[in-house]
């Protein structure tokens, strides 16, 4: 049956339609490739055509980006990609209200926001919950994003102190000795979260507000045997916990504090065969009502595009081998290659 044609008008201001093409058409080639439709611009007008479902998708696309440029948004590629990926969901989605919600500013002006529904959803968790496991690829924003949350409820003083915390387990590679004092040789996997610490609140604030205690950067090691009060505690990495790990940090929770603990659960470097904290934490803690699990995917991811292409074709290979990595096809192919050459 043959899909049935339409063709949909959209008047925009010049300036819009000019964002939303994009430099040499690219946004709109980007459009045209993603809906099969094809874009024309004509009279203070884009013209969308093409089968009657794929125009309202990509019309639904144009005008999510054209109320961006409206108020004064510049596009880019990973908004017009995220544009494109939720239009083709058959959602409902609005894109220019998540960018009003703004957490804080950096040091040097640039204002802290979601920037996805996933991001957004996160942060309305953080709020609303003691305790808020954020779960994503990297890139999606889960530290930087409770971070600023933190900060923001340090100057707000609804928490009297921030405690950043992370297991010291090498990724992948063995560091072998590290010379210095203990703080010196936790440091290095602890440099993240000193980096986004820098970043908004500016690295003189960090050190006076670290000499009067009232910022903790520490590994997890450091919070056996505490209890912590109004504090905004964040646990990153934490599928490089044990469960006795976990079970030993959510036990340290306090009157008055809040918690976020973000992971990703394909980036594990626990030894082989070890089952991850995090892991057993979302399974027992799931139908407590007082803690939220938020999940954010590859849409999410707000690095360099091709950093979400990277997400999404690790995925698809895990997904392909049963997350299993292995070189016995290339040891195969060399092999043979040897015998044949005997």
């Amino acid at each position: 049956m043959e899909e049935t044609k339409r063709e949909l008008t959209i008047h925009l201001p010049a300036s819009v339609v000019q964002d939303i093409f994009g430099q040499f058409d690219v946004y709109a080639r980007k459009i045209e490739a993603s809906f099969g439709v094809s874009l024309m611009t004509r009279d203070g007008a884009i013209k969308v055509a093409g089968p009657e479902e794929r125009v309202d998708e990509a019309g639904k696309v144009i005008n999510q980006l054209a109320e961006l440029s409206e108020k004064g948004k510049t596009l880019d590629e990973q908004s017009v990609n995220y544009a494109i990926s939720l239009g083709h969901d058959h959602v409902p989605f609005r894109m220019s209200g998540m960018d009003e919600h703004i957490i804080c500013h950096t040091l040097a002006g640039k204002p802290i926001v979601p920037k996805t529904l996933g991001q957004e959803n996160y942060v309305n968790a953080i709020k609303e919950h003691m305790i808020t496991f954020g779960l994503g690829p990297a890139g999606t924003g889960k530290t930087y994003l409770a971070m600023a949350m933190g900060i923001t409820a340090f100057k707000n003083h609804d928490v009297d102190r921030i405690i950043l915390t992370r297991p010291a387990i090498e990724a992948g590679e063995n560091l072998g000795f590290l010379p210095g004092d203990l703080q010196s040789k936790v440091d290095p996997y602890l440099r993240p979260l000193y980096d986004a610490l820098y970043e908004i609140m500016g690295a003189e604030s960090f050190l006076k507000h670290t000499e009067r205690g009232l910022i903790e950067v520490a590994p997890l090691a450091y919070m056996r045997g505490r209890t912590l009060d109004r504090a905004f505690i964040i646990l990153d990495e934490a599928q490089n916990t044990t469960p006795a790990q976990m079970k030993m940090f959510l036990t340290r929770i306090g009157f008055g504090s809040k918690v976020v603990i973000t992971g990703d659960m394909t980036q594990k470097d626990l030894p082989a065969g070890s089952v991850s904290g995090l892991t057993i934490a979302v399974r027992v803690i799931k139908k407590i009502s007082e803690i939220a699990v938020c999940e954010l995917t590859s849409l999410d991811v707000v690095r360099h595009p091709l950093v979400q292409k990277i997400v999404d074709a690790y995925e698809r290979f895990e997904s392909s081998s049963g997350g299993k990595y292995n070189d016995n096809k290339h040891r195969g192919n060399r092999s043979r290659r040897s015998s044949s050459g005997a």
